[in-house]
Formats: structure tokens, C-alpha cells, sequence
């Protein structure tokens, strides 16, 4: 290639580069900025587990209507065909005098039954089978708003976790930055013998490290990216742009405070209740067994030689009704009732159980939720007053270094205390904004912070 294609490629680029630049621009500006609302508005709206939770209630609301209707007569009808190999027939009359074979069953016959049930007692089974479906209905709802806490302390917790990524990230960019310079200085330095080798190479592998954590840092924040796509179901890919969250509020109540709103408000104390008194009913259904039923019952008959069912030869009567009350108790089976009784009841103990163990559980986590949040907010106070110490104090380092008054070491140790400094106010600041999110997930309220 001669020196003037290479010019004229060299142009082309150039001008491509140009004109593609503001196209560049204008996609990075259309990925939408989503701010902490919209990310919680659009995970709700994604989430699999809520819309699966919805479904849930719509099954035990279907669940109750059909065991409303079990309080209310069936309704049925049969029609049928019979077909005999040969006619019934019965003698009618006293000898000596003539005897009459009469036809009472025709070879072939036509049947047609129309009929109601009614049950009139069950053993009080029909009452605590719907009381169960009526308690399943009220658990779904809870479980529902259960599921969008939970969908809701995830958005906060992706959300604050790429706000964290990204400041580290920057963090480390900065330093591979700020060393890289301080290397040049030292290379400078060291080329007019200013500096000894020693000085240099220790910048260099200051700088190799630093890019290290610098590709840490990069992968941690397209993880977390990631996991936000995913938690709004997005392709893994996506770009992601969220608004920065530089404030923070401190936590005004104390202990005492959360764990009472925590029995006041957290929702998985009403499942279990519900789930005690499901258990209650499911031990007083088994207990049914115990009583006769009595169901009333009532037939109209129609029957014929032809498909009309309408009489016919051999059909005494072809139109009756019938209406009969029937009892019925089973009351031997081998202890099978006692025994379904008793584990019933077993079931009724551990429920309460459970219930117990629930309350202790929820205290515990408020506590460490609240002890937490303390401690990351005591963090970022303590913190904030070392920022502007360390970047003071490696300011100071490097004027020194450069009147040759301190060594390189001197100044990489105040560059890592900067970075460690930096570090630390960034985790301690979003730790606290996730750690208060828990908290507040703990004390079942659900605050937009």
C-alpha cells in the first residue's frame, strides 16, 4: 500500500468516525434513566413469582365458590335403553279358571329419570370444608402482598447494589489514574536520576495492581447489571442506566419501636394463623365421620317402549315421582376415623408450632435487620470526616515527593488509604441504604428509599 492509500483509508476512517459519532451519542442518551420508583413499578410488573401469586388467589376464590355451592341441591337426569332376550311375562288368574300371562317387562325398554339432592346434614363437613376454602382465600391475598415485599426489597437491593459497583468501579479508575501518573512521575524522575530504580518499580507494580482491582471492579458491576436485568426480565444484555442516590436518612427509631411495628405489620404472623385455624377446621372435618349423614333426594320417572318414553305395552305406569330421605352412618371401620382424627390433630400442633417458631424468627431478624442498619449509618458518619483527611494527606505526599522530602512508598500508601477510604464510604453508604431496606422489609413497611 503506498503512503497515499494509506492516507486516503486513514481519511475515510476518520470521516466515518465523525459522521457515526453523534449516532453513538444519541444511543447512549435512549437508554431511559429508570429512578428508583420505575425500577420497583417495572420489577412488580415482570415478576413471575407475583403474577403466580395473583393465579393463586384466583384459584381460592374459584376454590370457595365451589364450596358454596355444595350447600345447595344437584340437579341431574338420565336417560337410558334396555334390551332384555326376551320379554317378562307373569301368569295372572287361579286355576281351573283361564290364566292370563300378563307382559310386565317389554324386551325392549326406554328409561328417562330426572332427579335433586339435597343434603340436609354432613357431620358438619360441608360448613368447615368451606370455612377451609374461605381461611385458603385470605392466606392467598396475604401470600400475594408477601411476594410483592419481597419483589419489592429485591429492586431496592439490585438497585443500590449497581449504584455501589458503579462508585467502586469509578473508585478504581481513579486510582489506576492517580498511580499511573505517580509512575510517571517516578519514571521522569528516575530517567535524570532524581530517584532510584527501586522508586520506579514500585509505582509500576502499584499500577499493576490497581488495574487488577480496576477489572474486579468492571465485572462486579456487569454481574450486578445483570441480575437487575434479569430481575426486571430483560435481556441479560441490556443496557442499564439508573438515576445515583447520593443522600441518605438516618434511622430515627430504636429497637423497641421495630420490633412492635413487626408484630403489628408483618404478614407472615397472619399466614400462620390462618394456617392454625385451617388446621382447627381440617381436625373438626375429620370428625364427620363420627355422625350419620342425611341427604333428601327426589325422582321423576318416565318410562316407554320407544325413545319418547311415553308407555307402551308391558308399562304399567310410565310417568311416577318419588321422594325419599336416607341416613347413613358408618360407624365401624376399624378405627379408621380415630386414626384420621388423631393425625389431624397432630397436624393442628404442629401448626402452632410453626406459628411459635414464626414470632421468634421475626424477632431475631429485626434485630440483626436494626443492628445492621446502626452500624452502616455509624459507618458513613465516621467515614465522611477521614475523605477529605486522606485526600489532603496524599496531596501533602506528593508535593513532598516531588521536592524529594518523601519516597514513592510514602505516596502509594497515601493513594491506597485514599482508595481504601473511598471504599469504604461507598460500601458503608449503600449498605446502609440496603441494610435499612431489610429493615424496613422486617418491620413490614413498605417506604420508598
Amino acid at each position: 500500500m503506498t503512503r497515499t492509500q494509506l492516507q486516503r483509508l486513514l481519511s475515510s476512517i476518520t470521516i466515518g468516525l465523525i459522521i457515526s459519532y453523534p449516532v453513538f451519542i444519541f444511543a447512549q442518551d435512549a437508554v431511559e434513566k429508570l429512578n428508583l420508583e420505575q425500577t420497583i413499578e417495572a420489577a412488580l410488573k415482570a415478576n413471575l413469582g407475583l403474577q403466580i401469586s395473583k393465579e393463586e388467589v384466583k384459584a381460592a376464590q374459584s376454590t370457595k365458590s365451589a364450596r358454596t355451592t355444595e350447600f345447595l341441591p344437584t340437579l341431574s337426569a338420565r336417560y337410558n335403553y334396555i334390551y332384555r332376550n326376551k320379554p317378562t311375562k307373569q301368569s295372572l288368574g287361579v286355576p281351573p279358571a283361564q290364566v292370563v300371562d300378563v307382559l310386565v317387562n317389554p324386551d325392549e325398554e326406554y328409561n328417562f329419570q330426572t332427579s335433586f339432592s339435597q343434603p340436609i346434614f354432613t357431620g358438619f363437613a360441608l360448613i368447615n370444608q368451606y370455612k377451609i376454602a374461605s381461611l385458603g382465600l385470605d392466606a392467598a391475598e396475604i401470600i400475594e402482598k408477601l411476594t410483592r415485599q419481597d419483589v419489592v426489597l429485591d429492586a431496592k437491593n439490585a438497585y443500590y447494589s449497581i449504584l455501589k459497583a458503579q462508585k467502586l468501579m469509578q473508585v478504581a479508575e481513579d486510582t489506576v489514574k492517580q498511580i499511573t501518573s505517580q509512575k510517571d512521575v517516578a519514571e521522569n524522575m528516575y530517567q535524570v536520576g532524581m530517584s532510584p530504580l527501586n522508586d520506579l518499580l514500585q509505582s509500576q507494580v502499584q499500577l499493576a495492581n490497581a488495574k487488577q482491582e480496576l477489572i474486579s471492579a468492571q465485572n462486579n458491576l456487569e454481574i450486578v447489571k445483570s441480575q437487575f436485568n434479569t430481575l426486571l426480565r430483560r435481556p441479560v444484555n441490556d443496557p442499564v442506566a439508573i438515576a445515583d442516590i447520593l443522600d441518605y436518612t438516618p434511622f430515627e427509631y430504636d429497637i423497641n419501636y421495630c420490633l412492635t411495628q413487626a408484630q403489628e405489620n408483618r404478614l407472615e404472623i397472619q399466614v400462620a394463623e390462618l394456617e392454625v385455624q385451617i388446621a382447627e377446621r381440617d381436625y373438626k372435618l375429620s370428625q364427620r365421620d363420627y355422625f350419620p349423614s342425611i341427604d333428601l333426594t327426589g325422582t321423576y320417572h318416565r318410562r316407554g317402549t320407544d325413545w319418547d318414553v311415553d308407555g307402551g305395552k308391558g308399562i304399567g305406569d310410565s310417568r311416577f315421582w318419588d321422594i325419599q330421605a336416607t341416613a347413613r352412618w358408618d360407624f365401624w371401620e376399624w378405627g379408621r376415623t380415630r386414626y384420621g382424627v388423631k393425625e389431624k390433630l397432630s397436624r393442628l400442633s404442629q401448626a402452632e408450632s410453626r406459628q411459635e417458631e414464626i414470632l421468634d424468627n421475626i424477632e431475631l431478624e429485626v434485630k440483626q435487620a436494626y443492628l445492621r442498619t446502626k452500624e452502616s449509618e455509624k459507618n458513613i458518619t465516621t467515614i465522611e470526616k477521614a475523605i477529605e483527611q486522606a485526600k489532603e494527606n496524599l496531596r501533602i505526599t506528593e508535593e513532598r515527593y516531588k521536592e524529594q522530602v518523601s519516597t514513592t512508598t510514602d505516596v502509594l500508601v497515601a493513594q491506597t488509604l485514599l482508595t481504601q477510604t473511598m471504599t469504604n464510604y461507598y460500601n458503608a453508604l449503600y449498605d446502609f441504604k440496603i441494610a435499612k431496606a431489610i429493615l424496613y422489609r422486617a418491620i413490614g413497611q413498605e417506604v420508598l428509599e
